[in-house]
Order: structure tokens, then C-alpha cells, then sequence
């Protein structure tokens, strides 16, 4: 082979080479894989509902059909006040194979029902934000209203706390869990108070943009 060909050939493999390196450094990166904590109380757990139905799942699914791969852990228990959710916080973390990419926080829905006084679901609630922060989690505070019986005082103290304790750890709030669903029996189980499958499809629905933004980096 004469000098002119070899060096064509040569030409050749270092134009192939740089064109793979440009169509590599074009490719976009692969996404990992996400991971949310749910902790919760029974509206994080599917109360009353069928295994796949509940807010977890749910939430799971609509974040794949929008192109997010993650997995959804649901760390909800029936009844847990923020006080409960506290004292079980730390082993639930210690217990996971790699630490969450995001917390959902849904507590003080049992508080507000029980009537307990205010400043101790704010401490309880605080407690596991600071949990949170100490072992670098970002936080989504799924907030929770009073109901009105509970008069204006109660309410005033009660409905302060997620927005307060949001601003005091970076957490981004969501205002209130139950929005579009409380009040509305269409969408809740003869209860009134848990959702249906298509309650927790619309609480999923209006959270949605509010978890897909705590997500980007």
C-alpha cells in the first residue's frame, strides 16, 4: 500500500472516531433512577383501599407516564399522629437501602382530629424536618388545614406550622394535602374523611408539578 493509501485509511479510522465521540457527547445522559419517601399518616397509606390504589402507587405512576423514573416508598401508618411519625423517622431512614432523593412529609391530619394542642405537633414536626436536613433529604411539606369547628384560635396556631417550619428548613410547601378532595364525598369513602381511588388520583394530580420541581437538582 503506497504512503497516500495508508494514510486515507488512516484518515478514515480518526474520522469515524471523531464522529462517535460527537454523537456520544450529543447522546443525552441516562437518568437515574429516583427515590420518594411518602411519610405519612393513613392518607399517605391507601386507607380503605386496594393494594396499588393508594397514594404511593399512584403518585409512582403518574411520575413514569411523565417520563420520571422513580420509586415511590409508602412510609404511611393508619393513625400516626407527628409525634408517631417522629419516633419512628429514624429507623424507617436507617432501614432503607440508599437514602431517599425526596421525603413527602403528610403529618398532622390526627393531630388536628385529636384536638392536640398545637405547639406539640410544631415540635414533633420540627423534629423531623431537622431529621431530614441533618442527612441532606429534600423535603416536600404536604400541609394540613383545621377544621373550622375547632374555632378561629386553634385554627391560627395549627394551620401556621407546615408554612413556618417549610421557610425555616428550605422545605418546599405544598399547602394543603387534601386540596380539591376535602369536603367533597364524590371523591371520599363513606367515611368522609379518606379519599377514593379517585380522590387520591386528584390529590396526586394537583401535587404532582409541586414533587416534579423538589426533584430537578
Amino acid at each position: 500500500m503506497s504512503l497516500r493509501g495508508a494514510y486515507g485509511v488512516l484518515a478514515g479510522f480518526v474520522h469515524a472516531g471523531i464522529l462517535a465521540a460527537l454523537a456520544a457527547s450529543a447522546a443525552p445522559a441516562v437518568a437515574k433512577d429516583l427515590h420518594i419517601l411518602a411519610l405519612g399518616d393513613s392518607l399517605t397509606a391507601g386507607y380503605g383501599l386496594p393494594k396499588g390504589q393508594g397514594f404511593a402507587p399512584q403518585l409512582e405512576d403518574s411520575l413514569r407516564r411523565n417520563g420520571i423514573r422513580a420509586f415511590v416508598t409508602d412510609a404511611g401508618v393508619s393513625g400516626d399522629t407527628a409525634a408517631a411519625g417522629r419516633a419512628r423517622l429514624a429507623w424507617t431512614l436507617d432501614g432503607m437501602k440508599r437514602k431517599p432523593d425526596l421525603a413527602i412529609v403528610a403529618l398532622g391530619g390526627n393531630d388536628m382530629l385529636r384536638g392536640l394542642q398545637p405547639a406539640q405537633t410544631r415540635a414533633d414536626m420540627d423534629a423531623i424536618l431537622a431529621e431530614f436536613r441533618r442527612r441532606e433529604i429534600k423535603v416536600v411539606v404536604a400541609g394540613m388545614l383545621a377544621a373550622p369547628n375547632l374555632g378561629p384560635v386553634y385554627g391560627t396556631e395549627f394551620n401556621s406550622i407546615f408554612p413556618d417550619l417549610s421557610r425555616k428548613y428550605g422545605a418546599t410547601l405544598y399547602p394543603f394535602f387534601l386540596t380539591g378532595v376535602a369536603g367533597d364525598r364524590r371523591v371520599s369513602l363513606p367515611d368522609g374523611l379518606h379519599p377514593n381511588f379517585q380522590g387520591v388520583k386528584k390529590m396526586v394530580r394537583a401535587i404532582l408539578p409541586v414533587v416534579t420541581g423538589a426533584l430537578r437538582p
